[in-house]
Order: structure tokens, then C-alpha cells, then sequence
């Protein structure tokens, strides 16, 4: 019996130790499981050159990039650490003050963002506007519909800007549909109205392929998912605010002109975008709330 009992001791203490590796199993499993983490919308997270340290090799640049990406995808998937402090941090609209939130991906974070090694060219987010960006890169609509909370509501603000979709269509968190991307964007709609804020929706930027993850022909995807956001939006008393038009090729890409990626806008892009967003938003505090 005594022997037994050792001998079931020592199971359990290997099971222990077994045990203790989960969490770098766990990582390692998402890495091979999850690889869309490791390259989502890389060129939009570049170091500023002017903070840039003296580079590591490119293989283990791109492990801890890789790994911290997986990390945050197992510990904080929509990323609510992002802002929380900023938000606590932000003090109440002032009287008369029209807040306005930027909610999106790295088309949103990078307006206004210092330059980079893949973005040279930015523009600034509306100098002297109390307008906040509160964009993510590489967000997809149900990570942004978990934090809309925190990062809109939360703030108070008079209108909030939404500009999503493209990395549900790159499947950046895994496979979804053109219904899955239709509702979560009708559910923040729906948090907007019930907390009486109005709301501008943003058509999606053109894009003919995704650095990232080519091979998804993402252009008739976007124009489809355009056409609902402008039809719902229509049907919903909200603004549309279409960037699309004024950017798009003729076969559904970014301008050349207004990106170095095909995706994410460069200073160009920006000033075409800026006008369009002012006059929703101008066109949004004059509409009665929903």
C-alpha cells in the first residue's frame, strides 16, 4: 500500500509538471492554429523611424512580433487594454463641447499617427477638433463590438465615426460571413441609438488583395458589403459617408496614388477622406437622434 501511495504521488506530481508548460502549449498550438494573428496588418504597427533601436534580424523581429501578437489574442482578444487608461483618464465632454469618436482598424489608428518605415506619409486627425481616435490595428467588427462599450460610450461623445470590415473580409480572426460582419455592425449601431449617439458609417476603403493575406479577392467582397452599410444605413435615419467612390481603381483597388500598400492611406488618401467625414459628421449633429 505504501508503494502505491508513493507511486500515485509521483503521478501527480508529474501531471503537475506536465501542467506547468500548458500556457507555452497553449501558444505554441495558437501559433500553428491562429496564423493570421502573426501577419495582420504589419505594415500599419512599424516602429516610428525616428524611436527605431538598432534592428534585430528579420526572422527574430518577426518571432516577436509573431509571439506578442498570439499572446494578446490569448489574453486580451479585443484588445481593451488599449485605451483603457486613456479613456479613465479623459475628462467628460465640456459644456457645448461635440465629441466625436473614430472607431475602426489601422486605417483609423493610423490617421494622425507618426511616421513610419512603411508610412512616411500621414496626415494629421483633425488639429484642434475634439475628436478622439480610438482605432485598432488589424480589428475585426466582433473585437470592436466588444469595446464599444469602453471606447464609445464610455466617452460620452455626440457621434461616433465607424469604419470597419476590411479585416473581417481579410479574416484576420478566422473565417466569418458577409451576415456575421452585417450583424456586429448593426449591433453597435444599435448600442449607438440606445445611447442616443448619432452615427456616421463609413464605406469600406477599396482593396484588390491583402498584403498580408493574399489570394482572398477582396474587392467584390468590399463593394457588397458597401452597398448593405449604405442601404442600412438608409433605412436606419444614419449617415453614409462613401470614401469608396473617390478611391477606388476600376477594378476595385486603392489608388496607387493614396497608399504605398494597397491598403492603408497615405497622406493623399487622407485629405479625400477628411472632407467627406467633416460633412457626415456636420450632416449627423443636424439630424434629430433616432
Amino acid at each position: 500500500m505504501t508503494h502505491m501511495r508513493h507511486r500515485k504521488w509521483e503521478d501527480s506530481v508529474n501531471r503537475k509538471k506536465n501542467f506547468s508548460c500548458a500556457p507555452g502549449y497553449f501558444l505554441l498550438v495558437a501559433f500553428f492554429l491562429v496564423p493570421q494573428f502573426a501577419f495582420s496588418q504589419a505594415s500599419a504597427v512599424a516602429t516610428p523611424v525616428r524611436d527605431q533601436k538598432p534592428a534585430a534580424p528579420a526572422a527574430q523581429q518577426s518571432t516577436r512580433g509573431q509571439m506578442s501578437q498570439l499572446e494578446r489574442a490569448l489574453n486580451d482578444w479585443p484588445f481593451l487594454s488599449r485605451y483603457r487608461d486613456a479613456d479613465e483618464e479623459l475628462p467628460p465632454p465640456a459644456p457645448g463641447e461635440t465629441r466625436v469618436v473614430f472607431m475602426g482598424d489601422s486605417i483609423t489608428e493610423g490617421w494622425g499617427r507618426k511616421e513610419s518605415a512603411t508610412s512616411p506619409d500621414r496626415a494629421e486627425f483633425f488639429p484642434d477638433k475634439p475628436y478622439i481616435n480610438r482605432g485598432i490595428s488589424g480589428q475585426t467588427t466582433p473585437q470592436m463590438l466588444v469595446r464599444f462599450r469602453q471606447d464609445v460610450i464610455d466617452l460620452q461623445p455626440k457621434v461616433v465615426v465607424l469604419l470597419a470590415g476590411t479585416n473581417d473580409i481579410a479574416e484576420n480572426t478566422g473565417k466569418t460571413t458577409p451576415r456575421d460582419i452585417e450583424n456586429n455592425i448593426a449591433s453597435m449601431s444599435d448600442l449607438a441609438r440606445a445611447n442616443e449617439i448619432r452615427l456616421v458609417l463609413c464605406a469600406v476603403l477599396p482593396a484588390s488583395d491583402f498584403p498580408w493575406r493574399p489570394g482572398l479577392d477582396p474587392a467584390p467582397k468590399i463593394r457588397a458589403l458597401n452597398a448593405w452599410i449604405k442601404e442600412y444605413a438608409a433605412k436606419n435615419g444614419f449617415v453614409y459617408v462613401d470614401y469608396y467612390s473617390s478611391m477606388a481603381t476600376s477594378d476595385g483597388g486603392l489608388k496607387p496614388e493614396l497608399s504605398l500598400d494597397g491598403v492603408h492611406p497615405n497622406k493623399a488618401g487622407y485629405q479625400i477622406m477628411a472632407p467627406l467625414v467633416e460633412a457626415g459628421i456636420e450632416e449627423a449633429l443636424k439630424k434629430p437622434l433616432p
